[in-house]
């Protein structure tokens, strides 16, 4: 009779790896599922861990999606990060609105899968029970609040950055639907799109000098 073999022990990784795994995991599942699609099994079986070996990290699949959310997607590629970038246009007194916005589709172009779930969810939000409803409600609003908070470097035709807001979105609105057809075949170069519209946006001679 063969001599039974001890089951191999299950790893214990660092708290922070673990919980990176998780949330890595939970991405790659809602880019291809939607959150509706997947439950917090699923990410379990995912990683290798339990059902609650997860919920022990993210308390809940609403708050799973919510940290997802904040601090995979919306926690880089802002403001922030682009006057840190050194990039033409970054500098303080010299911020530059079109500069920013091609720093963020470069910033996009480089992270597919993150992008892909932030359409998914921003389609299924639609529903009112969804985690993510009055997020994406107000996301545009929440936005424009945010940009109004740095000193943007504007042609003088505007009489207050208040005046750039059609444009801002316009921009933002653009910049959804290219990704949508970045993430479809055959793919585009999301760059070299956005390079082509950026002139419909800010055009020649209002906004030279201030690109």
């Amino acid at each position: 009779m063969p001599t039974p073999q001890p089951k191999p022990k299950r790893t214990r990784k660092p708290p922070e790896e673990r919980r990176r795994e998780i949330l890595d995991a939970a991405v790659r599942l809602i880019s291809e599922r939607g959150y509706n699609g997947i439950s917090v099994q699923d990410v379990a079986d995912e990683v290798g861990v339990t059902k609650q070996g997860v919920l022990r990290y993210v308390g809940s699949k609403d708050n799973l999606l919510s940290i997802i959310y904040l601090e995979n997607y919306n926690a880089t590629g802002n403001v922030e990060d682009f006057q840190k970038s050194g990039e033409p246009g970054s500098e303080e007194g010299n911020l530059r609105l079109p500069s920013y916005l091609r720093f963020l589709v470069r910033h996009n172009s480089r992270r597919r899968m993150l992008v892909q779930m932030f359409s998914i969810l921003q389609v299924e939000s639609f529903n009112p029970n969804h985690p993510l409803h009055d997020e994406f409600a107000g996301r545009q609003e929440g936005i424009w609040k945010y940009y109004s908070g740095f000193d943007w470097k504007i042609p003088s035709v505007f009489d207050s950055f208040e005046d750039v807001r059609p444009t801002v979105r316009k921009a933002l609105e653009i910049m959804d639907g290219v990704q949508l057809r970045w993430l479809r075949k055959p793919a585009i170069d999301l760059n070299e799109e956005w390079a082509e519209l950026e002139p419909m946006l800010f055009p020649s001679p209002t906004w030279d000098g201030y690109r």
